[in-house]
């Protein structure tokens, strides 16, 4: 027979509060994302406020919190650490673009870059269109040509398809279409209407001068033989056109220089660029990691309204939105300090990429960047997404960095993304008549201690989109022909 009985349990376990919640979610939200949340909140609390230009300081004061809620605090770094933070104070501010308001920062940089017109194929062609004296009914008719153009510059419609969309107002037949489509083909971008490679390589020759070396001879080939130029068959080209090798190289030069795609140089859709996290440079004392403070929204507590407050129940609204900015401003001061501890933690990993390049890249996982700052290892997967790093070899996410590892003879590991470098150096270098095949570079590579299989090879070269060995003798005796 059970009897109820009590018993006392030890154990601990984690709360997501509302708070660690907001620290997560903004951890994980890219720079752009994130100022975008911080507009919205600007919108609806009144205890925040964007910091001014004339500020220098306090962007970013926290007040003291509970503990309790906090993700757990992280040592200091070891003192043999040879990478330093630039401008650890995230409150501090920097010189340039920074110093503006944080609100007006991003909207200054889309107007610097982006692309002033706006307009699409179809608008540029029907303002064109509009220029041109043109009579009503060939205006229709070429805006329903324009219509039936895609974004590449190639018309997609028949002539009779596109008849049948100007019924029943206009009754035009093929033969006026085309006289029309005469009209449009004329018009920028070069090329623009064609109904083929060919013919869209011919537009773009006849606007050159009718003396040009090779005019003719391009022509002839952009009608008839693009298909031996693309097979690099240039000694049957040479045979069929009955040219001198001086006339061939000519020809083939123009038709080389014209845009198989011409309405791609005309695109309403702005230009994004990749805004970096954080900077990595080379000082005389070693490597050195600065954020971006131009990516840090800059928002602040409202004194003048958070002073107004007392404890009347009247204000308990008011009190409410006071925590959430403060916990606010606590969330991106800790968002802060991770992102800063997890690349300096990188760099130290990857100076030899650094400083060498590719082939020199460390085989790491989310784990070892996790010990090495005392956090979990979903904390760094947050933290690494969307986040992207500035270093002299380039612009990098920071996830690049993380990569399997293939085990060496030695024991030692090498990271796959060293061991695609050196397939791309040994391709790149090899014998143009005689390419490596996927065996022999795995030889080659068992040879420098990288036991690698054939398979292995060859999942990485296609990777890279290098062609097999088969195709690439094939192509390097065509090109010597």
């Amino acid at each position: 027979m059970l009897k109820p009985s009590l018993q006392l349990k030890l154990g601990q376990q984690l709360t997501m509060t509302p708070q660690l919640q907001q620290a997560i979610r903004l951890l994980q939200l890219p720079a752009l994302e994130l100022q975008a949340h911080i507009r919205e909140l600007l919108e609806t609390n009144v205890m925040l406020e964007p910091v001014e230009e004339t500020d220098a300081t306090g962007a970013f004061e926290a007040p003291e919190l509970p503990q309790t809620a906090a993700p757990p605090e992280v040592p200091e770094r070891q003192a043999e650490s040879t990478v330093e933070v630039v401008d650890d104070g995230w409150g501090e501010q920097s010189v340039g673009a920074s110093e503006t308001p944080w609100s007006s920062d991003d909207d200054d940089r889309q107007q610097e870059f982006a692309d002033d017109s706006g307009q699409s194929l179809q608008e540029h062609l029907v303002w064109q269109l509009e220029m041109a004296k043109l009579e009503p009914r060939e205006l229709a008719i070429a805006r329903a040509i324009a219509d039936a153009i895609s974004e590449d510059g190639y018309l997609t419609e028949s002539l009779e398809e596109i008849s049948n969309t100007l019924k029943p107002e206009i009754e035009a037949d093929v033969a006026e279409i085309e006289k029309v489509l005469s009209y449009v083909q004329a018009l920028d971008p070069p090329g623009v209407g064609a109904r083929s490679v060919g013919e869209c390589i011919e537009l773009q020759l006849k606007q050159l001068e009718p003396g040009t070396p090779g005019l003719d001879l391009a022509i002839q080939i952009a009608r008839q033989h693009l298909e031996l130029v693309a097979d690099r068959e240039l000694s049957l080209l040479r045979r069929e056109l009955r040219a001198t090798d001086e006339e061939l190289a000519q020809a083939l030069a123009l038709v080389r220089s014209c845009h198989p795609r011409p309405g791609a140089t005309v695109s309403a859709t702005a230009p994004e660029y990749v805004v970096p996290d954080v900077f990595v440079r080379r000082t005389e004392h070693g490597w050195a990691v600065e954020i971006n403070a131009a990516t840090l929204p800059r928002v602040r507590l409202n004194q003048s309204y958070a002073s107004l407050i007392g404890r009347n129940t009247s204000h308990a609204s008011m009190r409410a939105q006071l925590q959430e900015a403060r916990w606010l401003l606590k969330s991106l001061e800790i968002r802060n300090e991770t992102l800063i501890k997890v690349a300096r933690s990188i760099v130290e990993r990857q100076t030899a990429f650094l400083e060498h390049g590719e082939e020199y890249m460390r085989p790491m996982i989310l784990k070892d960047i996790a010990e090495a700052v005392s956090m979990h290892e979903s904390t760094i997967s947050r933290v690494t997404s969307g986040k992207y790093m500035h270093t002299p070899r380039g612009v990098f996410e920071l996830r690049y960095f993380f990569s399997s590892q293939v085990e060496g003879a030695d024991g030692s590991g090498t990271s796959s993304t060293a061991i695609r470098a050196k397939i791309r150096k040994l391709v790149k270098e090899e014998n143009g008549e005689a390419p490596l095949s996927d065996g022999r570079i795995a030889e080659i590579l068992s040879s420098e201690g990288i036991p690698v299989a054939r398979r292995t090879v060859a999942k990485y070269r296609e990777a890279m989109g290098i062609a097999p060995s088969n195709e690439r003798r094939r192509a390097g005796s065509k090109q010597m022909m």
